[in-house]
């Protein structure tokens, strides 16, 4: 079992309180336990208020004290909570009473007065034992935080947050909770006098089962592993002329960043969310205007070190589109057979021969509207902010242009995925005489059907094995989006397969 990691935070004040619990809340997840103890009046509730109300993104939402309740939920929008008292509990039995033994999964949950049933307490947990420091002042409190069991490895994680904070000297902003997204990083705002900034926490990608010829899915289609690619990118982006952010400050190791704010104009508008047309307009322009430059294939990252980029390759292509009968067929009661799966997997292989032999350029992979920011202050194609490149690839033009048209968490018309199709290709015609449109638009058609193929499987995925089943809806999409690729000549034998042994996800 791993050993107990403690360190000590002095809190000024309850805005130093704030500002730790925010500090921790991006480091936690659904299934992780708090304990808050202390004498009454240490600060237990507050810090708890405090915490939920940044994960809720509410300063002022009503966080009552539980101690006659015994227990509050909260549905919060990256996983629900449970605050609990335990001041009134006279035996641990009654934990069962109020839902806490055993303590319910998938949630986080706060317990004051941990000490009223300590037999109870889970051995991986985070303690935070708060005391009054009255020679600093009535409002002044210690924090000492303690990491068992698993947890331990959380508070090492916490402590090098706050000193890189503190280095950055951005310790003392106020910090604002940021939406996430389907991978192990988190974001905040962090606002002070002279501007906001974002802050990243990036940890190392976990290996996973080595089970892709003795590689874990992630090192198998070159994901990211750390923060590092997403430095060099960005730098390699601005370099050439593209709005990516700026890095204020970084501890590569750690997975610790402080970049530039993009704000929060986004491509998107109504309800049910719509593309903005002249903002698709500037992100297509964007990506043609990228695309017709020659791009390094290694890029530096410090000094006497550089990164390189590595490719989309066919291996990799086919593993992506292998989650479709892994894991979305078998939620469709449709496993496929041994000869099944061998006849997708080489009508798969003829096809990607195709983008194989095509001219490679940088693909940034999710340019999609959830990263893509509006610039209305800059000019041309530099309004087009992008974030989220890390996972980028060396691969055909044609797979960023299909991320971008066929959006899998918005409908993109298609009159209007026709039009930018055509705006980009002119552009690149007019730039490059030698440009095949007809070429292209083969290449478009055959990476939307392997891009679309995944989607299905790896939504599929983030729904039954990671425990997330609201990306399900977006596959009635996909579909959609699929089955305009399919319509390519090209593709008409993997149509038919799909006719035949590919049912359409449930609406």
């Amino acid at each position: 079992m791993n050993q107990p990691f403690t360190f000590t935070v002095a809190l000024a004040d309850e805005t130093a309180t704030t500002q730790l619990m925010a500090d921790l809340a991006l480091l936690i997840g659904a299934g992780d336990v708090i304990t808050l103890s202390g004498d009454l009046g240490a600060g237990k509730t507050a810090a708890a208020r405090a915490m939920i109300r940044y994960l809720a993104g509410d300063d002022e939402l009503e966080v009552p004290s539980p101690t006659f309740t015994l227990a509050q939920s909260y549905e919060l929008p990256s996983f629900p909570l449970v605050h609990a008292d335990l001041y009134r509990i006279n035996d641990p039995g009654e934990l069962e009473e109020i839902g806490l033994s055993p303590l319910p999964e998938g949630v986080v949950v706060l317990i004051e007065w941990p000490e009223r049933a300590e037999a109870m307490m889970p051995e991986d947990r985070i303690d935070i034992a708060l005391s009054h420091r009255p020679a600093l002042g009535s409002a002044a409190r210690t924090a000492e935080i303690t990491g068992y069991g698993k947890a331990a490895a959380q508070v090492m994680r916490l402590k090098a947050l706050r000193e890189f904070l503190d280095g950055a000297r951005h310790l003392d902003d106020k910090r604002m909770r940021m939406a996430g997204d389907a991978s192990t990083r988190s974001y905040a705002r962090l606002i002070r006098d002279d501007g906001v900034y974002i802050l990243m926490n990036a940890p190392k990608r976990p290996d996973g089962a080595a089970i892709y010829d003795g590689k874990s899915y992630s090192a198998a289609v070159h994901l990211a592993e750390d923060v590092k690619p997403f430095v060099a990118i960005a730098n390699g982006l601005r370099a050439h002329g593209i709005s990516a952010p700026a890095i204020h400050h970084a501890d590569l190791d750690a997975g610790f960043l402080i970049t530039e704010d993009f704000g929060q104009e986004v491509f998107i508008e109504g309800t049910p969310p719509r593309p903005i047309a002249e903002r698709y307009q500037a992100a297509t322009d964007m990506l043609a205007a990228l695309h017709g430059q020659a791009l390094p294939e290694s890029l530096p990252l410090l000094p006497h070190h550089g990164y390189n980029i590595p490719v989309f390759d066919t291996e990799a292509l086919l593993i992506e589109v292998g989650l479709m009968p892994e894991w979305y067929l078998p939620d469709r009661d449709a496993v496929p057979s041994d000869t099944l799966r061998e006849q997708f997997v080489a009508m798969w292989r003829y096809l990607l021969a195709k983008p194989a032999a095509a001219p490679r350029t940088w693909v940034l992979r999710d340019f999609h509207s959830p990263n893509l920011i509006w610039l209305d202050g800059r000019d041309g194609i530099r309004k087009v902010g992008v974030i989220d490149f890390q996972d980028a690839v060396l691969g055909p033009a044609a797979y960023d242009l299909v991320s971008l048209l066929q959006d899998a968490r918005i409908d993109v018309p298609e009159p209007l995925e026709l039009a930018m199709l055509t705006r980009y290709m002119k552009a690149r015609m007019l730039a490059e005489p030698g440009f095949d449109p007809a070429g292209f638009a083969e290449l478009y058609a055959v990476m939307s059907a392997q891009r679309n193929t995944r989607l299905l499987g790896t939504f599929a995925r983030l729904n039954r094995r990671d425990g997330k089943p609201h990306y399900l809806k977006h596959q009635p999409r996909i579909w959609t989006y699929l089955s305009r690729s399919l319509a390519h000549p090209t593709l008409a034998p993997l149509r038919e397969w799909y006719a035949a042994h590919v049912p359409p996800p449930q609406t």
